[in-house]
């Protein structure tokens, strides 16, 4: 038997106000990818990408419906103070929403991408393409290996219905990566399109990076850690 196993060879479940942290950490990701993605509906005139992204909205406001079902009861404890940016996950979601700069590095008049330029006007944002690319590379990918772990270390004795959202959710969204990844390919057709995306990836990828996570987009308790 491991010895993360307990009785039975089950695993034993995590801490309780580990849980909550981390199911209030995956309802926040949700509702920001909701609301980030809903914004892109009329921001991006990409022709087919406004339903793409209208569905996939939906699917994430769905998802913070579940996990707000599933947020454990805490003494004295309001379930929404626990609906909360999680580290990294806060840094990465702001910077592909462009409402917030990269940790660490220097903002100018409170743009969140680049340096002002020499008259004091800062550069537009990422374009659609890059903002997809960067939904699909990175934030999903990342979001898909948190889910994962979490499912792995849950115990089948006391988190069944847990690990029912659990699975119900990563279908979702290994279906919604893989639908952006397909549309991403296909717009990506000039060398311009490759130098962008690769850019703006690697903004999202030094959010998550640079705050010591090895994988994933949520930091794990220690002992059951992704990252």
């Amino acid at each position: 038997m491991s010895e993360v196993d307990g009785v039975d060879g089950h695993r034993p479940p995590l801490p309780l106000g580990a849980a909550a942290d981390l199911i209030g950490g995956y309802r926040w990701i949700e509702h920001a990818l909701y609301e980030v993605l809903g914004s892109w509906v009329t921001d991006i005139p990409l022709p087919g990408v406004a339903i793409h992204l209208d569905a996939q909205s939906t699917r994430h406001a769905w998802h913070a419906s579940l996990w707000a079902d599933r947020l454990p009861v805490l003494h004295g404890v309001d379930p929404d103070s626990l609906t909360k940016p999680p580290h990294p996950a806060g840094a990465v979601l702001t910077t592909l929403a462009g409402s917030a700069p990269i940790p660490g590095t220097p903002v100018t008049a409170g743009w969140a991408w680049d340096s002002a330029d020499d008259d004091g006007v800062p550069p537009d944002p990422p374009g659609a393409l890059p903002r997809l690319a960067g939904l699909y590379r990175v934030v999903l990918p990342r979001l898909v290996v948190s889910y994962e772990h979490h499912l792995h270390a849950a115990s089948a004795v006391t988190d069944a219905p847990l690990m029912r959202a659990l699975r119900l959710i990563l279908a979702d969204e290994i279906e919604d990566w893989h639908a952006g990844e397909r549309l991403v390919q296909r717009l990506v057709t000039r060398p311009h399109d490759v130098e962008a995306v690769y850019g703006f990836q690697q903004r999202l990828e030094l959010a998550a990076v640079g705050s010591s996570l090895a994988s994933g987009l949520v930091r794990f308790p220690a002992g059951i850690g992704s990252g």
